[in-house]
């Protein structure tokens, strides 16, 4: 794997894709910078090695061309604070104005390029488009982890321009080196918790995840159709009618496998989706009329805390409830103490982004962890055994 650490970055310009897509305010100031912060290592190394960084990212989903409320010059302040170099910033991603910046940029300074998607080329992966972009810099360097799965023209298009000149950013090359810790060679035994509304979106990482894990424990809306394919009664919970016959295979091909799948024994359920409503624990398998499951019960999330503190490998993907309201977040908010106290007995514990991370981050665990991906999307296809095109880019040699 070729990272920043295998250049010297002196008197180079490095074309630097981050993810600095963060959210703001009404007031455009920046409500987590945590994807800024994930980047400042690779930025700089750059810049201590007597080198450039020129910067480009996307923001947001703007629509139809430039429109200031999604312009990265919201985030040219907050860059400068927490890198200590001096921001110039190029109000378009392309163009003469923006390579004359760049050819005059010193070393140990920044150019922050104008949102990536401004241009509907970027998404489409067009070649021209990211030949102009390639003429910013001498070395690319890829750390989006977020876009890795995106053939995008600044993800991965971009990179055939710089033949063996690539590499991948601290953040890529941590993200790769823990999923395959997970993936590749996890130490036995490995507990899979996987999570969220539906089966259809987490088909592909079970059934790849049944080649390598020795239990996994299913929470979340996708519970019900499993309940349900068994013959329980779920009342109103999340259900696919159409995947009745999935979770079945799913349970077949675990059992043939001798992977242990567990469906949660109980339940906290609701009169309607709220947190207002009225409250109800019940099998998982007998739920009443016009009732609706919103989260693990307290036999499933002794059941599954047990399986988890025996665990050297933990990956975590996705929630147990609907744990952004108060009545329904007892069972995401037991696994994650569970997991981090598995790791403070030295298990490996990955959590696979998007609302796994927002909900370790909630309950105040980040740090009790021992990787938290900052791609949910993009780890997500890596578990289903897909090539990202972000990844495959840089690994790509020139002969």
């Amino acid at each position: 794997m070729q990272t920043v650490d295998q250049f010297d970055f002196s008197g180079k310009k490095a074309l630097v894709r981050v993810d600095f897509n963060v959210p703001l305010n009404d007031s455009f100031d920046i409500t987590d910078d945590a994807r800024m912060m994930a980047a400042v290592p690779t930025i700089l190394k750059i810049l201590k090695d007597g080198g450039s960084a020129i910067l480009m990212s996307h923001l947001g989903r703007p629509k139809g061309g430039p429109n200031p409320a999604f312009s990265l010059n919201h985030l040219v302040d907050h860059l400068g604070k927490i890198t200590g170099a001096h921001i110039h910033f190029a109000s378009d991603c392309i163009g003469e104005d923006a390579i004359s910046m760049a050819q005059s940029i010193k070393p140990g300074e920044i150019l922050l390029l104008e949102n990536l998607r401004f241009y509907d080329e970027e998404k489409s992966g067009d070649a021209d488009f990211a030949k102009k972009l390639a003429r910013y810099g001498d070395i690319y360097v890829n750390d989006a982890f977020g876009t890795a799965h995106r053939a995008h023209a600044s993800t991965s298009v971009v990179a055939s321009s710089f033949g063996n000149q690539k590499c991948f950013g601290y953040i890529m090359a941590n993200e790769i080196a823990n999923a395959n810790k997970v993936i590749a060679e996890p130490a036995k035994p490995f507990v899979a918790i996987v999570g969220g509304a539906k089966v259809s979106d987490k088909l592909l990482i079970l059934e790849n995840l049944m080649q390598v894990a020795d239990t996994i424990l299913i929470g979340g809306g996708m519970a019900y159709t499993f309940v349900s394919a068994l013959g329980g009664k779920i009342g109103t919970s999340l259900f696919e009618a159409d995947r009745v016959e999935l979770a079945l295979e799913l349970l077949e091909k675990a059992k043939a496998k001798g992977v242990k799948l567990m469906l949660p024994a109980d339940s906290v359920c609701a009169d309607g989706f709220t947190n207002d409503g009225g409250l109800l624990t019940c099998s998982s398998d007998s739920i009443k009329d016009g009732w609706m499951g919103l989260d693990i019960g307290p036999k499933a999330v002794e059941a599954y805390v047990s399986e988890i503190l025996n665990a050297k490998t933990v990956l975590w993907n996705g929630p147990m409830g609907v744990f952004e309201f108060s009545n329904f977040e007892n069972g995401t908010k037991s696994v994650a103490h569970a997991v981090a106290d598995a790791t403070s007995k030295g298990a490996f514990t990955l959590i696979g982004g998007g609302d796994s991370a927002a909900a370790i981050k909630q309950f105040g665990l980040k740090d009790d962890v021992s990787y938290v991906s900052t791609g949910g999307g993009a780890l997500l296809e890596y578990f289903e055994g897909k090539e990202l095109p972000g990844v495959a880019a840089i690994n790509a040699v020139v002969k």
